[in-house]
């Protein structure tokens, strides 16, 4: 598992390969929802501090896990992927809710 680290503090982590991973927390689109997410009334990302990726700490793995395990439970049989691989993405951080009205506009 990798963790993204945002100037030095632990977002995301998530259950792909180092390549995966790299190519999803870099992206443009991950980065635009990085920065358009808040947490605790703060941008996660202010598009110009340091965007790292590290193997995660057992903390987190548990973390991932946690979170996905309490998904599980709320969900009421979903469809199955055909056959993809599954990349989750967990926030190690709590995330604002996000307004779609303010988002927009």
């Amino acid at each position: 598992m990798v963790t993204l680290e945002i100037g030095g503090k632990a977002v995301a982590v998530t259950n792909a390969d180092e390549e995966q991973a790299q190519e999803l927390f870099l992206s443009e689109s991950f980065k635009d929802d990085l920065k358009s997410f808040k947490s605790e009334g703060r941008f996660l990302w202010d598009g110009s501090a340091a965007l790292t990726t590290r193997t995660a700490s057992e903390d987190e793995i548990d973390a991932f896990y946690e979170v996905l395990d309490e998904e599980d439970e709320d969900e009421v049989g979903d469809g199955e992927d055909s056959g993809d691989i599954n990349i989750d993405v967990v926030f190690l951080v709590s995330i604002d809710e996000i307004d779609d009205g303010a988002a927009s506009g």
